[in-house]
């Protein structure tokens, strides 16, 4: 088969859509070599294409020939006819306009409908944009993935889709978060970012929706042995979140760190003593899987799809209940037994995310879809 995917992502996004893009496409690239691989793109960021996904012999990169404006979402139906796709893979929430008319079968991943769950945290204009986009594809597209069960129930709510038409797939991490690391690493870490000796660590865009202000709220009320490690882009949250720090008297025990190369984050993660995620509403949760597999307990929050993320044996508390946070992290820290059960039973779960489990139903997804 030839397999189109829109590479926008993949190309130039170094987290999160990015990371799941370059995953997906270098996995069915790895396991399925008999198929070609299409990464149909507007632009591309000289960094990433320096990946070694993009020099593997059974993928190409599309870059578009005229010119760039709607390329994405017009344009590019020239050159998947040109290439002769048999399939097309929205790998973030849109396909091109007008693709059903071309014959070509398409699949679109749908990773959350967040903006209309929560429309509190988004502009009216990127409410619009994002909710035109998702109803479009979901509407035309052959096939629906979901990324959860949750984000599955919200598609047939919301866009009034049937069940039938959507498949929940779920995600995996990079490869590098399933390797311990090397004692030598994790000192070099620990040095390059002054980590102290033990720590809870949080990783999200610091926003309102990640609710990080839960955790901070909570630190007075935890050992002051332990200190929080806070990764990730700051938005005008970051703001209030210091405000609440330097209220609480307790800037000496919130870090944060952002811009972190990729290859540190592994080291970070193993070296945590409890991995927290209190937001108020994700798709899916990646951070949380990042941590089963480096073997760290995790506190997640409730009224989302965390608890798919996490399973049965990591905690849940309320997002808004930041004494309840407390209470869980000080639980979990004060009792090495119930630490080992959630690092053990978190690694036997998160086994079910692998990357050759998630092959083996994307490509059957594939099949179906070309009715093969």
């Amino acid at each position: 088969m030839k397999i189109g995917f829109d590479g926008k992502r993949a190309a130039n996004n170094l987290t999160g859509l990015g990371n799941y893009s370059r995953s997906l496409i270098e996995h069915l690239a790895k396991g399925f070599t008999q198929n070609q691989y299409f990464i149909y793109t507007p632009k591309a960021k000289a960094s990433i294409i320096d990946f070694p996904l993009f020099k593997r012999e059974n993928i190409s990169l599309k870059l578009p020939q005229k010119a760039k404006f709607l390329w994405r979402s017009l344009g590019v139906k020239h050159q998947l006819l040109e290439d002769k796709i048999d399939l097309f893979h929205g790998l973030s929430y849109e396909i091109p306009f007008g693709l059903k008319k071309t014959g070509i079968k398409s699949v679109v991943t749908i990773h959350d409908l967040i903006f209309l769950r929560k429309p509190e945290y988004y502009q009216p204009i990127d409410r619009f944009i994002y909710d035109y986009k998702s109803k479009y594809a979901c509407k035309n597209a052959d096939q629906i993935i979901a990324i959860s069960e949750k984000t599955k129930q919200d598609i047939i709510e919301l866009y009034n889709i049937s069940p039938a038409k959507i498949e929940v797939i779920y995600q995996s991490c990079d490869d590098s978060f399933k390797v311990a690391a090397t004692a030598a690493q994790e000192e070099e870490v620990k040095i390059k970012y002054n980590l102290p000796n033990q720590y809870i660590l949080s990783v999200g865009t610091i926003e309102p929706r990640k609710n990080i202000l839960a955790i901070v709220k909570a630190m007075p009320k935890i050992n002051a042995d332990f200190k929080l490690i806070i990764i990730g882009k700051e938005k005008p949250y970051a703001k209030i979140v210091k405000q609440e720090i330097e209220k609480l008297g307790i800037t000496n025990r919130v870090v944060f760190l952002k811009d972190i190369p990729f290859k540190d984050l592994p080291s970070i993660y193993q070296m945590a003593s409890l991995f927290v995620l209190p937001s108020y509403y994700e798709g899916f949760g990646i951070p949380i899987i990042e941590a089963l597999y480096s073997e760290v307990p995790v506190i997640a929050a409730t009224g989302s799809c965390l608890e798919e993320a996490g399973g049965p044996n990591s905690l849940y508390v309320n997002p808004d209940d930041f004494e309840g946070f407390a209470k869980a992290i000080n639980n979990v820290l004060t009792n090495v037994s119930l630490q080992q059960t959630m690092k053990e039973k978190g690694l036997q779960y998160v086994q079910s995310f692998n990357n050759e489990v998630i092959n083996e139903h994307l490509m059957a997804c594939y099949l179906k879809t070309l009715n093969i």
